[in-house]
Formats: C-alpha cells, structure tokens, sequence
C-alpha cells in the first residue's frame, strides 16, 4: 500500500475557502477515479501566521494504479487547483510505502 500525500500550506484568509472546496469538491473527484482506496486529511498543530499547513493522504494499492493517476488524472485536477486557489497556496507531493 502507498500513500500519495499532498501538503498545502493555504494563505490564512483563504483557509475555510479552500478546506471547504478540498472536502466537497476535489477529494470525491479524486476519489472517483478509482486510483485510491481511501483518504484522510490533516492540519499541522504547528501554525504560522501567514498560513494553514494541511496534509491530505490518498491510500492506494499499487505502483501501477499511482501512474496511471498521475498520467491520467492528475494535471487536470491539479489545474483546477491551482487555477481557484493562484497565488494563495504553496504544495508540494511526496509518494510513500507502507511497510
């Protein structure tokens, strides 16, 4: 089992914004397409005042089923993403195993 884990660091005064659009839009899309057996997101305790730090994780099964969301999925959701939200966020991905 992976993890894909997705952290974004959101501008404090689009935080309800973007959390809100997270959980009603862009996870169940993602979710849809089949790629991911399950999520949780997360906010880092630790808090800055220029932001909110989230961690969202999408549990997937295999190597095959993580390329061919990256290829097929991924840069027209991360497009959406990144088009509602310019300018107001910084993320970075990280792929990890499960041992």
């Amino acid at each position: 089992m992976l993890i894909y884990n997705v952290t974004v660091k959101v501008e404090t005064q689009a935080q309800e914004e973007w959390l809100d659009w997270m959980r009603e839009e862009h996870i169940p899309a993602v979710m849809r397409t089949g790629k991911f057996e399950d999520f949780r997101i997360c906010r880092l305790l630790h808090q800055e005042e220029d932001g909110v730090t989230y961690a969202v994780q999408y549990f997937c099964p295999d190597l095959a089923s993580m390329y061919a969301y990256q290829q097929e999925d991924a840069p027209g959701l991360q497009a959406e993403h990144a088009s509602r939200f310019s300018g107001k966020y910084v993320a970075f991905r990280t792929l990890m195993e499960i041992l």
